[in-house]
């Protein structure tokens, strides 16, 4: 099967950064869509940023030109880079990520979640 590790997140500042990590692991044939997205309490979960295997980035306007997405194709990981942080950054935030993997004899494509990492932004 296929896991997915989160890390970092925590307490930050307004003003300041924080540095979320994600590596999927498992029985992968490759890799698509890697990305992030966040939910905060009575909201839906919403898409902060994401990535394709060619390097294409995608962002949600709240987010563009401070937070930005990146990944290591090798080791099958994406991170998120959150400066300027604001307290409506609040949030738990999800790694996700498209991919293909081995099932047996097969190769099925799936979308996988994260177990969630929560980021708090507060003085």
């Amino acid at each position: 099967q296929v896991h997915l590790v989160e890390s970092g997140g925590g307490l930050g500042q307004p003003g300041g950064s924080l540095r979320l990590s994600c590596v999927a692991s498992g029985s992968i044939f490759s890799v698509n869509v890697m990305g992030w997205y966040r939910q905060s309490p009575g909201r839906q979960r919403e898409l902060v940023a994401d990535i394709s295997s060619g390097g294409s980035t995608n962002y949600a306007d709240s987010v563009k030109g401070r937070f930005t997405v990146s990944r290591d194709n090798a080791k099958n990981t994406v991170h998120l880079q959150m400066d300027s942080l604001r307290p409506e950054d609040t949030a738990v935030y999800y790694c996700r990520t498209e991919l293909t993997y081995y099932s047996g004899r097969y190769l099925k494509d799936q979308g996988f979640w994260g177990q969630g990492t929560q980021v708090t932004v507060s003085s």
